[in-house]
């Protein structure tokens, strides 16, 4: 909280002539522990004239919560003959691992779809960038059932009135981290819309890093992922033998 009320002072002296947008999280850096079991970020600042009076006419804020972004294959199942099998799949070049929006209002009531669109205001204007051609109706399909995949896994999520706002000068949205969220750089994008026009954006940044055990483990795969691999394929088998073992003598 002292480092909004420092920011604020800043942006005054300044003398900012666009309203003032200041954001501040709860926590900069999440640390990832034996154990972890998620935690919730707490996402919140002021919006102010330039003369540090209260913002004027009512406006709406969003709040988009973006994680390292990844390039992943998706792969449809089908049946067959009483089997499921892998059958269609679609490659998408840059899907965030983690991506939560919360607004004031809904946001089909805050801004229309252009808008939406360009600042990724929600699920249904998250850019997957799918690479290669692909029909758009096999895309849309691949890209609902990719968001839904992510929603029950509790890494994408939307929530239409997850801001509160006070005296249309404090903000503030709290969203849940699961325990599976990825180590990297999460961006909290603010923005403040008035009249279906963005007024005024802003950045926070937090660090999920991994702290003991699970980091060295982490950079262990990341850097010597070939060793990696054998490493797992060698304790797989052995606990495998050891199993068998134990199983003859009883």
């Amino acid at each position: 909280m002292k480092r909004l009320f420092a920011l604020i002072a800043l942006f005054l002296l300044v003398g900012a002539r666009d309203p003032i947008l200041v954001p501040e999280v709860s926590q900069h850096e999440i640390q990832v522990r034996q154990g972890f079991t998620g935690t919730e970020l707490l996402l919140f600042g002021a919006i102010l004239d330039p003369d540090g009076s209260r913002a004027g006419r009512d406006y709406d804020i969003v709040v988009v919560l973006k994680g390292p972004t990844q390039a992943i294959r998706l792969r449809e199942k089908q049946k067959i003959a009483g089997i499921w099998v892998n059958a269609q799949s679609s490659d998408f070049r840059s899907a965030p691992s983690f991506f939560a929006v919360a607004s004031s209002r809904p946001i089909a009531k805050i801004v229309d779809e252009r808008t939406a669109a360009i600042f990724e205001l929600g699920l249904n204007w998250l850019q997957l960038s799918p690479i290669g051609a692909i029909d758009p109706a096999q895309q849309q399909r691949f890209t609902a059932g990719l968001v839904d995949l992510r929603k029950r896994q509790g890494l994408y999520s939307e929530s239409a009135r997850g801001v509160r706002i006070s005296e249309q000068v404090l903000y503030q949205a709290r969203i849940a981290l699961p325990s599976s969220v990825q180590i990297g750089r999460y961006t909290a994008e603010t923005f403040a819309i008035r009249d279906g026009q963005v007024i005024a954006s802003a950045t926070a940044d937090v660090e999920v890093r991994k702290l003991g055990f699970e980091r060295f483990v982490a950079l262990f795969a990341q850097e010597q992922a070939l060793l990696y691999g054998l490493l797992a394929v060698a304790v797989s088998v052995s606990m495998g033998w050891l199993a068998g073992r134990l199983f003859v003598l009883v």
